[in-house]
C-alpha cells in the first residue's frame, strides 16, 4: 500500500504546474521581447510549442520533460517563431467599432455593412441577413454580434447533428460559445462545443472543424490514429487547414 501511495505523490508531483521563476523567460524575436511560458501536461508525449495571439510564447512540457530542455527547444526553434510573429503581424487587427461600408466574412463570403430604414425601424443589412438596429448611428458591432451568434446556435447545432449522424458518432449536448482562441472542443462525456464564428467560415471549412471534434469522440487525442479517423472521415481536410491558416485573420470582424 506505501508504494501505491508514493507512486500517486510522484505521478501528482510531475504533472504540477512548471515552477515560475524570480525572473520570467523571454525571447526577442524582430526586435520585440516575448514572454516564454511553461505548462507541464501529463499526457503529452512531445514538447510542444505555440506563439499566442497576444504574443506569448508557450511551452508544452511533457510530463517527464525538463525546464533546461524546454529552453533549448525554444532557442532551437526560433526561426519558426520569427515566421509565426510574422503570420500574425500580417492580420489586421478587426476594428472595434464598425460602421456601414465596412465589410464582414459571413459563411465564406465577404458581405457589406448597410444600414437601412423599414418604415419605422432601422436595420442592419449584410449580404442576405436582417438584423433591428436600435441606434443606426452607432457602433454597428453589438447587433451585428448578437444576431450571428443567435444565428449560429441554430445552424451549428443542426449540422452538428446531420454530421453526427453521418459519422456514427453520438452526441450528448452541444454548446456554442464565445472562444477566443479555439474553434471547437469536445468533451470525455460528448458534447461538443464550438466557436459562434464558425458561421463565418465556408462550408467546408466549417464542417472539417464539427468532423474534427466529432472524431475527438472516438480519440481523446491528437495520436496518428486520430488523424487516420480525420482523414477518413474528411478527406480534404488540408484544404481546410489551409484555408484556417491564410485567414483566420478575417473572422471575427
Amino acid at each position: 500500500m506505501t508504494s501505491v501511495v508514493k507512486e500517486f505523490r510522484e505521478f501528482f508531483r510531475l504533472i504540477s504546474p512548471v515552477e515560475a521563476p524570480s525572473e520570467p523567460d523571454v525571447i526577442e524575436i524582430h526586435s520585440h521581447r516575448m514572454p516564454i511560458l511553461y505548462r507541464r501536461h501529463a499526457r503529452a508525449r512531445n514538447y510542444v510549442l505555440r506563439l499566442h495571439f497576444n504574443k506569448t510564447v508557450i511551452v508544452t512540457i511533457p510530463r517527464l520533460g525538463t525546464r533546461k530542455f524546454a529552453r533549448d527547444f525554444v532557442a532551437i526553434r526560433k526561426s519558426w517563431l520569427e515566421k509565426q510573429w510574422r503570420i500574425l503581424e500580417a492580420r489586421r487587427a478587426p476594428p472595434h467599432v464598425l460602421r456601414p461600408g465596412m465589410e464582414i466574412l459571413l459563411r465564406g463570403r465577404s458581405v457589406t455593412l448597410e444600414v437601412q430604414h423599414n418604415g419605422k425601424n432601422w436595420e442592419l443589412q449584410f449580404g442576405a441577413e436582417r438584423a433591428r438596429l436600435a441606434n443606426p448611428e452607432g457602433n454597428l458591432r453589438p447587433a451585428l454580434e448578437s444576431h450571428l451568434r443567435n444565428a449560429a446556435r441554430v445552424e451549428l447545432a443542426h449540422r452538428v447533428r446531420e454530421l453526427a449522424r453521418e459519422h456514427d458518432s453520438i452526441v450528448q449536448n452541444v454548446v456554442i460559445r464565445n472562444q477566443k482562441s479555439r474553434w471547437g472542443s469536445c468533451s470525455c462525456k460528448g458534447t461538443i462545443s464550438l466557436n459562434w464564428r464558425l458561421i463565418q467560415l465556408p462550408d467546408y471549412v466549417r464542417d472539417y472543424i464539427i468532423v474534427h471534434e466529432l472524431m475527438h469522440l472516438r480519440e481523446l487525442n491528437h495520436s496518428p490514429r486520430f488523424w487516420r479517423e480525420v482523414e477518413k472521415a474528411c478527406p480534404d481536410y488540408r484544404a481546410a487547414e489551409k484555408w484556417l491558416k491564410r485567414n483566420s485573420g478575417q473572422v471575427g470582424f
